[in-house]
């Protein structure tokens, strides 16, 4: 669905982010509503002993399924969230975004549709980390992430990151793909050899 915005309201709320920078970190208030028009936000949620997993990312049109919550709710931020690429966004303060919610129809469809969305997405990933093995979110992670060449240019950490795993844990699965004559590793880039068999594991 795209979003009408009222008049005049993108070139008085609209602000740049470089990449990098930090948006919002676990424990935040929620002080603005965000809509991305360029560039790519990772939210992603870290334990106390440091590990992290990717919750999502927003890309131009999207909004942050936490950034609703929390702004409806009056909670705080549960994750955290850096810029991918250089962000160019809608900013709403949180007293325009309720007002906004009660005086436009459509902006309400807009955000409850997209939150609709969001959380059907998240609900999928946090079934994939407790019902799926790691083969298979891994090999799933690969095969999406190869280019035409079937190389993937990621590191164990930021695989682990991806998948809800731990860069060690990847680091041993990649060596029984290795094994099994499945991947290779090609300076410091892992190679897809036989697509078939990941796409076979379960």
């Amino acid at each position: 669905m795209k979003l009408k915005l009222p008049e005049g309201i993108e070139s008085n709320r609209t602000v740049t982010v470089e990449a990098g920078s930090t948006l919002f970190r676990q424990g935040d208030a929620c002080s603005s509503y965000y809509i991305v028009l360029d560039g790519a936000v990772k939210v992603f949620a870290r334990s106390p002993r440091g590990k992290e997993v990717v919750l999502y990312r927003v890309s131009p049109g999207d909004i942050c399924i936490l950034t609703t919550s929390c702004i409806l709710s009056g909670s705080q931020y549960p994750a955290d969230a850096i810029i991918e690429s250089d962000v160019t966004a809608i900013a709403l303060p949180k007293r325009d975004f309720v007002q906004m919610m009660k005086d436009s129809e459509e902006f309400r469809e807009f955000v409850l549709m997209s939150f609709g969305q969001r959380l059907t997405g998240l609900i999928t990933l946090i079934e994939q980390v407790v019902l799926e093995s790691v083969d298979f979110r891994l090999a799933q992670y690969l095969l999406s992430h190869a280019d035409t060449d079937g190389f993937v240019a990621s590191t164990h950490e930021s695989i682990a990151t991806e998948i809800g795993s731990a860069r060690e844990v990847v680091g041993r699965h990649l060596k029984r793909f290795s094994s099994a004559g499945m991947v290779e590793t090609v300076r410091g880039r892992i190679r897809i050899i036989d697509a078939r068999a990941l796409e076979s594991l379960d």
